[in-house]
This record gives C-alpha cells, sequence and structure tokens, in this order.
C-alpha cells in the first residue's frame, strides 16, 4: 500500500473521525455546526455512517471539522 503523505486522514476510518468528534465537541455543537438532521435528530454513528458515506458535501464538512480539530488541539 502506498502511503499518502499529503493526506491527513489517511488511514482514518469516518467511524473514527466521527467518534472522535462526538467525544471532544458532542452531537449538539456537530448539529449546530454541520447542519444535517443526523446529527440533530436522534444522533447515533450507525446513521451518521450511513448518511455521510452517500453525500459527499456532508463528508467533507465532517472531515473539515476534524481536521480543525487536530489542528486546534495540536496548538494547545
Amino acid at each position: 500500500m502506498e502511503t499518502q503523505l499529503n493526506n491527513p486522514l489517511h488511514g482514518i476510518k469516518l467511524e473514527q473521525i466521527i467518534n472522535d468528534l462526538v467525544v471532544h465537541y458532542g452531537w449538539e455543537y456537530m448539529g449546530y455546526t454541520v447542519k444535517i438532521k443526523c446529527f440533530t435528530d436522534n444522533p447515533s454513528v450507525k446513521s451518521s455512517l450511513k448518511f455521510l458515506r452517500r453525500t459527499p458535501w456532508a463528508r467533507t464538512k465532517v472531515e473539515a471539522m476534524y481536521l480543525n480539530m487536530l489542528k486546534n488541539t495540536k496548538t494547545k
């Protein structure tokens, strides 16, 4: 397998991204930041995975939120 040096998300599963965001921010903040129903109405990892795998624009926003979280935690 080829390594992707310019891709900070390489090797990180979407489920891990969601779990890390929930621990760090919580569902309420995630739903406020990325306005999608799977974060605001009866949120779960399973429903979020299903939606994000089918919806590229939402996945892009969630991945950006994750990268921002990583950047902010490294600078502290």
